[in-house]
């Protein structure tokens, strides 16, 4: 069962929660939180999603907020993460394809929660292609 990560700020909790739900039985989450709708900073809760997929313990991950700028921002400030924003089904399909992204960020203020869950859908079973974009993958890190 393929493992996933998942955390949000305020705005991304009721999305987290949902997307929770319908991943449930499928795959097996990993909640970073936040774990209530009330403020908080999501750098708390994104840093340690994006380093549990650095070190193996999880193969996906999924982060929420309201525009999904601010965790997409985070999470990419790992070496070992390639987080991709996406508002529509075939932002995330790309991402998989083309830049093996292994988080997605969702701006929970601008879809709807059915929408959101066609957007992780689509992350979650589209592969990596390979190929020609894996040369260009490896040139990302500057390390």
């Amino acid at each position: 069962m393929k493992k996933i990560a998942i955390a949000c700020d305020h705005a991304g909790f009721e999305y987290k929660e949902i997307i929770k739900k319908h991943l449930e039985g499928r795959f097996e989450v990993e909640d970073f939180g936040t774990y209530s709708p009330d403020s908080v900073d999501y750098p708390d809760f994104v840093h340690p999603a994006a380093d549990s997929i650095e070190q193996g313990r999880n193969e996906l991950g999924i982060l929420i907020c309201g525009s999904g700028q601010g965790v997409s921002i985070t999470a990419n400030k790992h070496q070992k993460i390639r987080c991709a924003l996406c508002w529509m089904p075939e932002l995330a399909a790309l991402a998989r394809q083309h830049n093996n992204a292994n988080m997605i960020a969702l701006p929970s203020r601008f879809i709807g929660s059915h929408l959101a869950i066609d957007i992780v859908d689509t992350f979650l079973n589209t592969p990596f292609e390979g190929g020609r974009h894996q040369n260009r993958v490896e040139k990302i890190s500057t390390c």
